[in-house]
């Protein structure tokens, strides 16, 4: 090849490195579609809820272009941390525990755990009752609320891999309540009707939680968007229209800002 070749040649390279190093990246939120309204598969098969309509906002202050993937609570963290995706929304509640591995947003929901039993249960109002009648509670595994029941060994428990398959053993009777986040039943409530017809909640909430979006500590830049997005549609009241838009009532609620 002749310098000159050689010199068009490198040129070209040049520009083709150029060219990539400017195309905007796509940054990959996963989420557990079976939070519903919170994060489900609609009828068009597609991603919708709260937290995808959150995200979809933030996206727009922070700029950024992004792609929200599905993933089963369990594989959320791991695939974090080890970079399958760049964050996490799936109504993951901040902990300091969690704060030791991972980078959480500002709040954008507090919650609660609650106790769900079958409507015709009139014995059971706490986990005391639980207790008491030994009886057997189900829970998530993994979530906050299987490590509430943990923590007291009298507790009689029973780990599911989702929500759902909990409270459709507690209407079969196979279990006498569900402890779960009280966003848990708004799926019922708005989706199964048939289902929220057997169920109720009882008790108080026993918990005062926070919703937070989860980065790996890695990636500052990242989280310091988020946060002021996030700051921009609290104080605006865009989370709230969500909220509304999403009929999540008394079960969540849309934090004060500092």
């Amino acid at each position: 090849m002749t310098p000159r070749r050689i010199g068009w040649a490198f040129l070209i390279l040049c520009l083709l490195i150029l060219g990539c190093g400017n195309e905007k990246k796509k940054l990959v939120f996963a989420t557990d579609t079976t939070l519903i309204p919170m994060s489900f598969i609609g009828e068009d098969g597609k991603i919708a809820g709260f937290e995808p309509d959150l995200i979809g906002e933030i996206s727009k202050i922070a700029g950024f272009d992004y792609e929200l993937v599905s993933v089963e609570w369990t594989g959320l963290f791991g695939g974090l941390i080890t970079q399958k995706y760049d964050a996490v929304i799936a109504s993951v509640t901040i902990l300091e525990e969690r704060k030791k591995r991972m980078a959480f947003s500002i709040p954008y929901l507090r919650s609660g755990l609650a106790l769900v039993v079958r409507r015709d249960s009139e014995k059971i109002n706490s986990v005391k009752d639980l207790k008491r009648e030994q009886l057997l509670v189900g829970a998530q595994l993994g979530t906050t609320s299987y490590f509430y029941l943990e923590k007291d060994p009298a507790v009689q428990k029973k780990g599911y891999q989702a929500y759902g398959h909990a409270v459709a053993d507690l209407i079969k009777g196979e279990i006498d309540a569900v402890l779960g986040e009280s966003t848990g039943t708004l799926y019922y409530k708005n989706q199964r009707k048939d289902y929220f017809q057997k169920i109720k909640m009882v008790g108080e909430i026993l918990t005062e939680e926070y919703y937070g979006i989860v980065l790996r500590k890695t990636n500052p830049d990242l989280l310091a968007k988020i946060d002021t997005a996030l700051k921009q549609l609290l104080k605006g009241g865009a989370v709230s229209r969500l909220h509304a838009k999403w009929e999540l009532g008394k079960a969540a609620q849309v934090p004060a800002l500092d």
